[in-house]
């Protein structure tokens, strides 16, 4: 049994090695290249829709949903991004119930490179948002001494994403090859199922905390000049109605 995708070579000349992780990455992206191009080709405005339609205005709605409750007033304008990672990730679980299928996230240079794309991702939203310079002042927030902590942050969540996602996705498919060596005719249905589940799961919190990091550095921080301002007046607005009351 491979630990890791990597370690399956199907073609190499000299230092260049095409290895399962490359081969099955470029699958799950052609599957959903090639799935969406074949539900969107006949998109339609009526009320007699096909059910791929129906099927993918379910999953832009409950994409757009979680994105707006997790703090992003514009989920649209993230939906690109965060549902490409999601889907991404869950084509991979989906994908395990074909014999001989390794998912890719069962690499960790697979899960780095999905967690670069938030470290890059993150810092690009909150400065369209809130400015170059409001950006960088967030890093010195409450004080200046914890710029080098915040920083460290930045880099210490991007190796806990990818770390993560990599545990969790290979110790399923570890746990089901020995259950499946061990019993292989008792539990490969019920232990298939279980690491579907498991990848959907690993999808979901991926995708959540993706969408967490956009929010906090989208957040623009009210001054605390204006907070003041917006205090008295509403102070001002409440003696004035108890003032018209009386």
């Amino acid at each position: 049994m491979n630990l890791s995708p990597d370690q399956i070579i199907f073609w190499q000349m000299s230092f260049v090695k095409l290895n399962a992780t490359i081969v099955f990455t470029w699958i799950v992206m052609m599957l959903l290249v090639i799935g969406s191009i074949l539900i969107t080709r006949k998109l339609s405005k009526d009320m007699q829709r096909s059910r791929w339609q129906n099927l993918l205005e379910v999953v832009v709605i409950t994409i757009s949903k979680q994105i707006e409750e997790v703090g992003l007033s514009n989920p649209h304008k993230y939906l690109g991004f965060l549902g490409s990672l999601f889907l991404f990730i869950a084509t991979s679980a989906i994908c395990t119930v074909i014999p001989g299928f390794e998912p890719p996230t069962g690499s960790l240079s697979s899960t780095v490179a999905l967690a670069l794309c938030v470290f890059v991702a993150v810092p690009m939203f909150g400065i369209e948002k809130q400015g170059l310079r409001g950006y960088l002042a967030s890093y010195t927030k409450p004080t200046v001494i914890m710029l080098p902590f915040n920083l460290i942050s930045e880099v210490s969540r991007t190796l806990a994403l990818a770390v993560r996602l990599f545990g969790n996705m290979m110790s399923g498919v570890m746990i089901l090859g020995i259950l499946l060596s061990i019993t292989p005719f008792l539990f490969p249905i019920v232990m298939t199922l279980l690491g579907l589940l498991t990848g959907m799961v690993q999808a979901y919190i991926f995708f959540i905390l993706a969408t967490v990091y956009i929010a906090a550095a989208t957040r623009i921080q009210q001054p605390e000049r204006e907070l003041a301002q917006d205090g008295s007046a509403s102070t001002e607005k409440q003696d004035t109605k108890t003032g018209s009351q009386q």
